[in-house]
């Protein structure tokens, strides 16, 4: 294990770590940040499996869920700059499913979903900034409501039927999380000719020396792989047999990958550095600043309630604050209570796994445990507290 180059820091957040593991907590958790090129913090803690001696280690690989998604959005960024993408042309033009896509408008006398086509067409502008009119099931009763209708798959089982939904509002008019990267991901695919996995391992994966990160999980990968453990109604973790399917039917852009701390850190590191790591450039600085610029001025973005409490609590990062939409990620606009400045971007995967980049202080942080349901009650102020700590830090 790496040690930080402040000790007083490295042990108050191992103790922290050390303590929700003994207590039960999590079952195990990392974390990871940098601050440039200077280690912050460095640690693994708990086990990989409830059952299981083995350890939570740096180099453990963890189901990274939704942090997927600023992967396959910088994905896209690339295809723009080599003009094969464009951001506010029709995306129908490139992947001419997106044109069959229509708006939900209720159900007619008979039951069955009434739909309407969409006033504009859907870009993808709209689908990076969750603003296209997708929605996940998890925080839409509506969208649990037209999979039975329609008898589609969610979106976990990666069949291409699983993205056969309407918009719940014409593309522009609101924020709301969603499919949307999941599209992005097949609107790279149809104009790159290549699949989704291929196209982040040449552009991005092994560029910045991201060995340990893919969709579809090596033996070497498997070797270390951690478990996702489920809360139940009385708090008590057990482990699960979740896990992405391995022979998709397509590779999910907004939520697929596996991977380890290290391997996201660097690819937060590109963020912070402008669209370059080490001296090896994958995104112009013009195409950093639009992604970390806000997207959504005039659309707020809110509390969203849980319809599926077993996988999810109330999607609400940042309560009470105002909060914008870039091109993948999110951006608080006031300063946090933890000591994030304005500005700072973010966001997090299913199974209670975190990052930021703080571009003022040129700080990047990932916290990766795997446990359901997201948001949970123990892990997700677990991340808050180690937050806390590094920027109340006086030696930093």
């Amino acid at each position: 294990m790496y040690r930080s180059h402040n000790e007083t820091l490295q042990y108050r957040i191992d103790a922290a770590l050390q303590q929700a593991c003994v207590t039960g907590d999590v079952p195990g958790a990392i974390a990871l940040v940098m601050q440039g090129d200077t280690l912050l913090y460095s640690g693994a803690w708990g086990r990989r499996r409830l059952d299981d001696p083995a350890p939570m280690q740096m180099d453990t690989v963890v189901w990274i869920a939704s942090l997927t998604k600023a992967l396959t959005s910088a994905a896209a960024l690339q295809l723009v700059e080599q003009g094969r993408l464009a951001l506010d042309e029709p995306a129908q033009a490139v992947l001419p499913a997106l044109g069959q896509v229509r708006v939900f408008e209720g159900y007619d006398l008979q039951g069955q979903p009434r739909t309407r086509p969409p006033r504009r067409p859907i870009t993808l502008r709209h689908l990076l900034s969750h603003t296209s009119g997708f929605a996940y099931e998890y925080w839409s009763s509506t969208i649990q409501e037209l999979r039975k209708a329609r008898s589609l798959p969610a979106i976990a089982s990666c069949r291409n039927a699983a993205l056969e939904l309407p918009l719940l509002f014409d593309p522009g008019e609101r924020w709301e999380y969603g499919i949307s990267t999941d599209w992005v991901g097949k609107l790279i695919e149809a104009a790159s000719g290549q699949s989704l996995g291929d196209v982040l391992r040449t552009g991005l994966l092994e560029p910045l020396g991201m060995h340990d990160t893919a969709f579809f999980i090596t033996s070497s990968m498997r070797a270390r792989l951690a478990t996702v453990h489920q809360r139940n109604g009385a708090g008590v973790l057990s482990g699960t047999r979740i896990e992405t399917p391995q022979n998709p039917e397509f590779q999910m852009g907004g939520g697929g990958l596996y991977g380890t701390a290290g391997d996201y850190l660097r690819f937060l590191r590109m963020v912070a550095g402008g669209g370059a790591l080490e001296g090896r450039r994958v995104l112009s600085a013009q195409s950093i600043a639009q992604m970390t610029r806000s997207q959504t001025e005039g659309l707020r973005i809110e509390r969203r309630p849980t319809v599926m409490p077993a996988l999810s609590a109330d999607l609400d990062l940042l309560p009470g604050q105002d909060k914008r939409f870039g091109l993948g990620f999110l951006i608080n606009a006031t300063a946090t209570p933890q000591g994030l400045p304005a500005g700072s971007l973010m966001w997090c995967g299913l199974p209670n796994a975190y990052y930021w980049i703080d571009p003022t202080n040129n700080i990047c942080g990932v916290f990766l445990t795997q446990i359901l349901p997201f948001l949970d009650i123990h892990a997700y102020p677990l991340y808050l507290r180690i937050q806390e700590m590094i920027y109340q830090d006086p030696a930093r």
